[in-house]
């Protein structure tokens, strides 16, 4: 008899009857949105307000979830103290799912930045879901291959790309960029702190970028949300002097190059413009 967990996910339908008039048993199609979207047997729908922690880095793995709504920040901590902020999931996000690869204690925390609703599937449901169900299988090994391709793309964002660029790119993925087909997109509002660990680099210059694609009108900020514009693309796209060329129909030239002024790097350091026009790892000249 298969697991409630999975049945939960099976459409009904009448029974169907072969010419002689008996009962032909077939098994209901599975749906893996409806499994992931109700409660059953080792799945609990479990709610978090703003700013509650989920689950803290080393704390025992006890399966995964699945976003029904709202967002949620995933940081770890080294063992200096230094927090960086390594991603930020939404609606129908997997997380925590390192324990059904053997991982004993939680690698990262996960904190709720705006009010939750999530589906907790212990281990064991999932486990047996997923090898009773090739829906759900396939469902989430594409959602784990995607992420990975996100995850090497942030590798090669923070080895080749300036902040100003990799800040523009972070807003246009918490915006979702692209897929709902509308210009602008509407996201909660993230302290400046989170932004640099995410980009790489100070709040100060994130402080500094912010307002400047504020001025040239790519955001604009509202009471606990942030617009990102879809035109903030243009920082992303242009290689050479990031928004100099974004915005060369802004205003006059002196405006430009004053609007192109970014703040100090380390001592000795080069400044983010010119570090982003260096030659690739191992190339030579």
């Amino acid at each position: 008899m298969a697991n409630d967990a999975v049945q939960a996910g099976a459409n009904t339908e009448a029974p169907l009857v072969d010419k002689k008039g008996s009962h032909v048993n077939k098994k209901p199609d599975f749906n893996p949105h409806a499994f992931l979207s109700t409660i059953g047997n080792g799945r609990e729908m479990v709610s978090f307000e703003k700013k509650n922690i989920i689950f803290a880095q080393g704390d025992s793995t006890d399966g995964l979830y699945f976003i029904q709504n709202g967002q949620v920040q995933l940081s770890v901590v080294s063992e200096s103290g230094k927090e960086a902020t390594i991603a930020i999931l939404g609606e129908a996000d997997f997380f925590g799912e390192g324990g059904l690869a053997g991982q004993l204690l939680r690698m990262s925390s996960a904190v709720a930045i705006t009010d939750c609703v999530l589906l907790h599937v212990e281990k064991k449901a999932m486990m047996q879901a997923m090898s009773l169900e090739p829906k759900l299988s396939a469902i989430f090994v594409k959602y784990l291959l995607k992420r990975n391709i996100r995850y090497q793309a942030d590798l090669v964002d923070q080895l080749f790309n300036s902040s100003e660029k990799r800040l523009a790119r972070v807003l246009l993925l918490m915006a979702h960029f692209g897929k709902e087909g509308v210009p602008e997109m509407s996201v909660p509002r993230l302290s400046q702190e989170t932004l640099a660990e995410m980009v790489g680099t100070t709040r100060s210059r994130v402080s500094f970028f912010m307002n400047r694609f504020r001025k040239l009108g790519f955001i604009n900020y509202s009471r606990n949300n942030l617009r990102v514009h879809s035109s903030l693309l243009n920082v992303v796209l242009h290689d050479d002097n990031g928004i100099a060329d974004a915005t060369s129909g802004i205003g006059n030239r002196a405006s430009r190059q004053k609007m192109n002024l970014e703040p100090p790097a380390r001592p000795g350091g080069p400044r983010d413009k010119d570090r982003a026009r260096m030659p690739a790892l191992g190339s030579k000249g």
